[in-house]
């Protein structure tokens, strides 16, 4: 698969050739769909929790006699039949939410996701970005430049790179990530794809 590389300035600087086995795959819906569940299942704290009668305030006494009085035995105020009493199978907080998907089957999703981004051209490619400061409009220029300045875009890079990830925090749409944070769901999530020539080769690397 061919891809143009494109300057900051939107200009077309060469073309490069992308390995079809990581860009050009049939995309595996399943796959997608499991990685995805997983990663938000990991993400769940767990720290619901409800009181049982053994857990709520009062009630060490029985409330009334067991006989005479014409109302119902009751034991204890904090059983569950009483407003204020214990919940009988409630949530607790040590319940594991997280679900387990094999490696070849996250790597399919990677694949997966980044062929539908390159099938639909929601991929494009920079040569690298080019900022001396922290400076949100000279990425919104960039934004414009390339046309993508109205999306929701997601801007990959090798290593972790302040200036980029700086300039492009007030940007509403806009989240910066380097190759070792990639994942899934932001891909998933994002519209459009930006990723530097050399993030996309290490990508390469990793899933061909």
């Amino acid at each position: 698969m061919k891809l143009q590389v494109l300057n900051v300035q939107g200009t077309k600087t060469k073309d490069i050739t992308l390995n079809d086995n990581v860009w050009g795959i049939e995309p595996h819906q399943q796959a997608i769909y499991d990685t995805v569940v997983s990663q938000q299942a990991a993400l769940r704290q767990g720290t619901r929790k409800t009181k049982t009668r053994a857990e709520v305030s009062g009630g060490g006494r029985k409330p009334w006699r067991q006989k005479g009085t014409g109302r119902a035995r009751q034991g204890s105020i904090r059983s569950p039949q009483w407003r204020g009493g214990g919940v009988v199978f409630g949530p607790t907080p040590n319940i594991n939410y997280t679900k387990q998907v094999n490696k070849k089957v996250r790597a399919l999703a990677f694949k997966s996701v980044l062929s539908l981004k390159a099938k639909d051209s929601n991929l494009i490619i920079v040569d690298k970005f080019e900022f001396s400061k922290p400076s949100t409009k000279d990425m919104v220029e960039v934004m414009k430049n390339l046309q993508i300045d109205d999306q929701k875009v997601l801007i990959v890079t090798k290593e972790k790179e302040e200036l980029v990830i700086k300039s492009g925090n007030n940007i509403e749409g806009l989240k910066t990530i380097n190759t070792k944070q990639l994942n899934v769901y932001d891909l998933m999530n994002a519209t459009k794809l930006l990723m530097t020539e050399e993030a996309a080769m290490a990508v390469e690397e990793v899933y061909a």
